[in-house]
């Protein structure tokens, strides 16, 4: 079993900043692909970003692609989102989620979830 616990959601003014923090415990994050999703209000859940488990290499949707990095620290097991540039339509609840399968850069089907951190931008 995997916890995963957000963290640094808030109100941030239109291309402001901010740094999502997913704290792992239960096992060690190096196991997994991991990855950050957003649920807009009235939306679906969709894909962010993720980080491959073997050479940290990433994926971006392509509404985040060149505003939003996606970094892991294996020895603090914390992965990171590092959002500038930020638009109200970045508006969401921000989920952190790890993947133990060996599939796809947008993970699919995640084994577990995070609880969820609020971020909203003003314009």
């Amino acid at each position: 079993q995997v916890q995963l616990v957000e963290s640094g959601g808030g109100l941030v003014q239109a291309g402001g900043s901010l740094k999502l923090s997913c704290a792992a415990s239960g096992r060690t994050l190096s196991s997994y692909r991991m990855g950050w999703f957003r649920q807009p209000p009235g939306k679906e859940r969709e894909f962010v970003a993720s980080i491959r488990r073997t050479d940290g290499s990433t994926y971006y949707a392509d509404s985040v692609k060149g505003r939003f990095t996606i970094s892991r620290d294996n020895a603090k097991n914390t992965v990171f989102l590092q959002m500038n540039n930020l638009q109200p339509e970045d508006t969401a609840v921000y989920y952190c989620a790890a993947d133990s399968r060996f599939g796809g850069p947008t993970m699919s089907q995640p084994d577990y979830w995070g609880q969820g951190t609020q971020v909203t931008v003003s314009s």
